[in-house]
């Protein structure tokens, strides 16, 4: 017969509690420590990523830019006048000439309007020597009456001078020699009359040739303004070089198009005189300058040159850098042609610096990841960057000479802080 014990169930029900207790605890603390383990190190591919070396030494400030070869020297070549094209002598990358005829244009006002000019020239020309004659006929003839007049006075003088003479002699009487000498000065002073006629004479005639001589100018100069419309129907390079274009409102330009004056129709570009027009992004070109070395790259060969001009205005997150081409061309070397060009900002002499990484802006602070001296494993530090350039960056902290960074994107490894490179 079993002796029932009261102490007995409230010490195993405390039993169990007590073990209860415990398991809850082991289980608290277990999981507290699994959540405090950082997670294992990733792999990475080593063979993936862009390792560099920290150095300390001379570093070249540059900035980088893709453009395109176009000619220092360029000719737009527009209409003068309205015209139908009536034949197109030159293509595009014709090789001309300054007086090389591009195009022949036809317009039979312009052409009317030169004949009637000639012929209007031509009229008052003739009748500009015809009035020439006729003065000239009558200043000859006022210059007969002058001579006449000064010989009939002079003749009258000397019969003055004989008759005083033979009055002192008393061969002649005091009346006579008073006609004589009143006659002498009659025609003396008629002949004075004759010469100031012939001097008016001489002066009408230079201010009717002068009046006549304007009008022929004047059709002169309305004859050479036609006539020159007329030869701009033939449309001329301008400048020695290559036709580059022949266009008509965007469109190849044809035969029997018409084209409405002052329309830019060709262009002309002088193929041996190339400059580069490089697109630089705006946050870049802070530091270009006038006069800055540079060097482009023509996939064909690399050519020297220098900084001559800066585009004020920002397009599409870009500015416009001139490049002048110092030397030869490299063979290939013809306008439109695609490049690269780098400029070089400054030369720094002694800077710690590494390779640019493929993300960070200059003067701001990065992570990256740094070789552990297993070569084996990267970590994270904190790196502050300074000026850059197009493929370096000067280290201001977090790393020294001879570390080996990671300069890959690692972003998708950004909630590790140490990888392990297979």
């Amino acid at each position: 017969m079993d002796v029932q014990r009261p102490f007995a169930g409230k010490a195993r029900r405390r039993r169990q509690i007590i073990y209860a207790g415990i398991g809850v605890i082991l289980i608290t603390g277990i999981t507290m420590g699994v959540s405090k383990l950082k997670p294992a190190a990733p792999a990475v591919d080593r063979s993936g990523l862009w390792i560099d070396t920290v150095k300390r030494g001379p570093m070249v400030r540059q900035v980088h830019g893709l453009g395109t070869l176009n000619p220092e020297e360029i000719r737009w070549i527009p209409t003068i006048t309205d015209g139908r094209v009536e034949k197109i002598l030159v293509r595009p990358g014709t090789p001309v000439k300054a007086d090389t005829v591009v195009v022949i244009l036809s317009n039979p006002t312009v052409e009317q309007q030169a004949f009637d000019a000639e012929w209007k020239l031509r009229a008052e020309e003739a009748q500009y020597h015809n009035l020439e004659v006729t003065l000239q006929s009558q200043v000859l003839d006022q210059k007969a009456n002058t001579a006449k007049a000064e010989q009939d006075a002079e003749d009258a003088r000397m019969k003055a001078e004989t008759d005083q003479e033979l009055e002192k002699l008393g061969v002649l009487s005091d009346q006579a020699r008073k006609l004589s000498t009143g006659s002498s000065r009659q025609l003396s002073i008629r002949a004075d009359i004759e010469e100031q006629r012939y001097t008016n004479a001489q002066k009408q005639l230079e201010a009717q040739l002068a009046a006549e001589r304007a009008k022929v100018e004047e059709a002169r100069a309305i004859y050479d303004l036609q006539l020159k419309q007329k030869n701009m129907l033939k449309v001329r390079a301008g400048m020695d070089g290559i036709l580059q274009e022949l266009t008509l409102n965007g469109n190849t330009l044809q035969e029997g198009q018409q084209v409405p004056a002052g329309t830019t129709i060709a262009k002309v570009a002088n193929p041996n005189r190339l400059k580069a027009e490089l697109k630089i992004p705006e946050t870049q070109t802070k530091d270009v300058q006038l006069g800055q070395p540079a060097q482009v790259d023509t996939h064909n060969g690399l050519i020297e040159g220098k900084v001559i001009r800066i585009d004020p205005s920002v397009q599409n997150g870009t500015r416009t850098v001139d490049v002048a081409l110092n030397g030869e061309l490299p063979q290939g070397a013809v306008p439109d042609l695609s490049v690269d060009g780098t400029i070089d900002l400054e030369r720094i002499a002694n800077v710690l610096f590494a390779g640019r990484p493929t993300y960070g802006q200059e003067k701001s602070t990065i992570g990256m990841f740094k070789l552990e001296g297993d070569g084996k494993t990267a970590s994270r530090v904190q790196v502050r960057l300074g000026r850059s350039s197009v493929n370096t960056v000067e280290i201001l902290g977090g790393l020294k000479d001879g570390d080996q960074v990671i300069l890959s994107d690692m972003s998708r490894w950004e909630e590790y802080d140490r990888v392990r490179l297979d």
